[in-house]
């Protein structure tokens, strides 16, 4: 393995550093001894960021072609008047690549014409394949002497390069340097420069579903204390030795003038110190691991120390505990805080007392000093990572999939909803206003519903585009680039803490088959195998398509999903494909046949592995794929299966069919498919299809316990769909249906009673219901026949996958 690897380095982590750092005056006599050697000089005060990106695993979950594929990454600053790009330092290979020597194709590449890293090319053979990659590489990018501590970000840009598969593979490269297949860009704030340890999946776009593994460090440095190479030769193979620390002359910079931007290096080189030293706290605490090396030296700044850090309230904690010794960079960043920070950026050196009384020699002192510090530090970190990167990487996951919740609540508006105990129809003499039993006015209208939702999110989209995003975290540009333009979503959340009930316990229970009989018995029963205790919990997702809809309708939903829960046995329903014309019964009975078919296929499956302990069932579905699902529900063969129910997923689905809709060309169609093509579920939708509206499907589907199972409940509207009734996809009152008299109405109201009943019921744990209002940003498709009929929103669900993303990661107890 170690023939394979190969090494392109500034520093060497192994290089051991002395027991303590120089003081002032020791550093002093050491530049003395230079100038009278006639030492050369580098360029004082230059600092550099260095960006390492650890690339762990490579995660094919959808792609659409088999062939040859590498990940290319480069960097460069954000604002327009910068060219410089990030230049490759150094690049380690942890271990190689886990494949078979013919699915690996040569080595990993440094463009030095580009100033990019390019992976080994792997071959993808199948969906869900893994390839751990296990390569750190680090990105060098200079500050020049007159410049202060970047305002820029840096962008970050990963492209998954493409080859086919072919015979002669000494032509795969050439293909490579043709054109990416996608682009995945992230953002890394000015503040973020300063210290940083994230992990940072890249998913690339909705055709090329793939989950790239990997972190990102990042740290500002004294370029003056190592001398790194200008660019990795693409040829060596070797590992140098640190060089000896180049001081800068004191006379030379003095007499130049040390002015604020100076001061500022200072003050960022102290604060990207601090980081380092608390995010390393932080991680070697959580993976319960201790940094040796920083228990080896003294991190002291001499005669500066003038207060120990630790009679200091305000200095962080790793500052204190990581080395176990005083550590006087703290009590100097105190002096320098009121003078870097002010609120207008500027800088005023005369009125700060006590920063004034620091000579310019001391400081260049500090800058020495604390650069030597931040260097060896660093590697250490470096040397501790390649050791321990898993853990590094899965706290790192943890911390990020929390922020993510914070952060994306930018574009989430929550709110909790109570479920009112029963509508009741309204009299001519009711009041307008709604009483205690759920009595409501007849004023609003369904248009008003639906407007007043899109109002509400475009106020909030507005407020988004005033929004100053400016945080420490990683910003991905799928998002960032313009927040404005991002889908908005208001969530109303109810949950629901019921006891036991009968209703929740007497269902009808068959018997699966001798391997899952331990399943189907009641919870009454005392005698278990233990290897259904210690088996594994068999957790089931079922994707339903909507109407003349593909199986692979739903796959950015299921993508999303399979990111959440990687154990997830996922059935995109084909049964019902080009057979979504006809009778909804016959499609619930074609889908409970391909469900129980797939879960006894599993379950047999894990008997002989250990068992099956449990079940956790759920379902998404698209439009009248919902319907599907609830016929399917009610069929014997799904008995088996109902206390396994666990969440629900309805996207856009007619779940009070077509009654009061408010699209009139919608309509005229509706008419032409009945009229035209006979289609039995849209005789169904819009209650034509039995003169007695009691005798209905949808009536008698209402009546059926198809929802009080599902321990979630989430039902994804969308104001702007004009597909599906905004009311019927949220299971909640048509205020249209208020102001009529007819029978219609009453039944109507009956329905939506039986559905809310369901969803109230109580089952032995806790119920989370949701209706989630997503409101896509439709500017840029302009005004066409798809925007104007509403088909645009409705099929906006299956094309993009941000929305989804919000909610399941805001809600990961949900999904998993």
């Amino acid at each position: 393995m170690f023939r394979r690897m190969r090494c392109f380095v500034g520093l060497d982590p192994e290089t051991p550093l002395p027991k303590r750092f120089a003081s002032s005056s020791k550093a002093s006599s050491r530049r003395r001894r230079r100038r009278q050697v006639g030492f050369r000089q580098p360029d004082m005060l230059e600092t550099t960021h260095e960006i390492a990106i650890y690339i762990h695993r490579f995660h094919n979950l959808d792609l659409f072609q088999q062939g040859w594929y590498q990940i290319k990454i480069s960097l460069r600053w954000e604002d327009s008047e910068r060219e410089t790009r990030g230049t490759p330092s150094r690049v380690v290979q942890y271990e190689a690549p886990d494949l078979p020597s013919e699915d690996v194709f040569g080595v990993w590449r440094i463009n030095d014409s580009e100033q990019s890293f390019s992976t080994q090319p792997f071959k993808i053979k199948y969906a869900r394949q893994d390839v751990v990659l296990s390569v750190m590489v680090s990105f060098n990018l200079n500050l020049r002497r007159d410049e202060k501590p970047s305002t820029s970000a840096v962008i970050l840009k990963f492209e998954l390069m493409y080859a086919p598969i072919l015979e002669n593979g000494a032509e795969i490269h050439a293909l490579f340097d043709a054109f990416p297949a996608a682009i995945h860009e992230f953002r890394i704030p000015p503040k973020a420069l300063l210290g940083l340890h994230s992990y940072c999946p890249v998913h690339f776009d909705a055709f090329h579903a793939v989950l790239v593994d990997l972190s990102i460090h990042a740290v500002l440095l004294k370029a003056g204390s190592h001398t790194p190479p200008q660019k990795v030769p693409s040829k060596s193979q070797m590992i140098g030795n640190v060089p000896e620390e180049h001081y800068e002359d004191p006379s030379q910079i003095l007499g130049q003038g040390f002015g604020s931007k100076a001061i500022e290096l200072v003050k960022a080189l102290l604060i990207s110190r601090e980081v380092l030293l608390e995010e390393l706290e932080k991680i070697s605490s959580a993976i319960g691991k201790t940094i040796d090396e920083l228990y080896a030296v003294d991190l002291n700044l001499g005669r500066f120390e003038l207060i120990g850090p630790s009679s200091r309230p305000d200095v962080p904690t790793a500052s204190r505990s990581c080395s176990g010794k005083k550590k006087g960079v703290g009590q100097l960043t105190g002096i320098l805080q009121n003078v870097l920070e002010k609120s207008d950026g500027t800088v005023d050196v005369v009125n700060d007392v006590m920063l004034y009384s620091l000579s310019k020699e001391e400081m260049l002192d500090v800058f020495y000093s604390v650069g030597s510090q931040l260097s060896f530090i660093w590697n250490a970190f470096m040397k501790f990572h390649r050791i321990n990167r898993m853990e590094i990487l899965e706290y790192l996951y943890d911390a990020w999939a929390i922020d993510r919740k914070a952060e994306w609540s930018i574009w989430m508006v929550h709110s909790k909803v109570e479920i009112p105990h029963r509508y009741l129809r309204s009299s001519a003499e009711d009041s307008p206003q709604r009483n205690s039993l759920g009595k409501v006015s007849s004023r609003k209208s369904n248009d008003d519903q639906a407007q007043n939702a899109i109002t509400r999110a475009e106020l909030h989209r507005k407020s988004i585009a005033q929004m100053k995003i400016n945080n420490r975290s990683i910003q991905d540009m799928h998002i960032f680039c313009d927040p404005s333009r991002i889908p908005v979503v208001i969530v109303e959340q109810h949950i629901m803490n019921v006891p036991l009930h009968g209703s929740g316990n007497n269902l009808s229970v068959h018997s699966l088959d001798q391997n899952a009989s331990a399943l189907s018995t009641g919870r009454g029963d005392k005698a278990v195998p233990s290897s259904k205790r210690n088996g594994r919990i068999l957790r089931v997702v079922v994707f339903v398509h909507g109407f003349q809809g593909h199986h692979l309708d739903l796959r950015l939903v299921r993508n999303q999903w399979l990111l959440m829960d990687p154990g997830a046995e996922c059935l995109m329903s084909e049964i019902n494909e080009d057979k979504t014309s006809g009778d909804f019964r016959e499609m619930g009975s074609r889908l409970a046949g391909e469900v129980s078919t797939f879960l006894r296929k599993k379950i047999d499956k894990l008997s002989r592995y250990g068992g099956c302990r449990d079940i956790k069932l759920s379902f998404v579905g698209h439009s009248i794929g919902n319907i599907i699902i609830r016929s399917a529900l009610t069929e014997s063969l799904m008995g088996p299966f109902l206390k396994h129910l666990y969440t629900y997923m309805s996207v856009s689905g007619p779940h009070l069919g077509y009654w009061y809709s408010s699209n009139s060309l919608f309509n005229s169609g509706l008419w032409l498919l009945k009229k035209l093509k006979g289609a039995q579920c849209i005789h169904q939708l819009t209650f034509s299809d039995d003169p007695d509206l009691q005798n209905t499907f949808f009536y008698k589907l209402c009546k059926q316990k198809t929802l009080e199972n599902f321990k979630n409940i989430i039902l994804l509207s969308s104001p702007q769909d004009g597909y599906v009734p905004y009311h019927s996809a949220r299971i909640e009152l048509c205020h249209a249906s208020a102001s009529d008299q007819s029978k219609k109405a009453q039944v109507f109201l009956e329905m939506l009673n039986n559905c809310l009943d369901q969803i109230r019921a109580p089952s032995s744990e806790q119920r989370t219901f949701m209706r989630c209002d997503v409101n896509f940003d439709q500017s840029t498709q302009g005004k066409n026949l798809n925007t104007f009929i509403g088909r645009a929103a409705h099929i906006e669900f299956l094309e993009t996958d941000t929305f989804v993303r919000f909610i399941m990661w805001s809600f990961p107890e949900l999904f998993r």
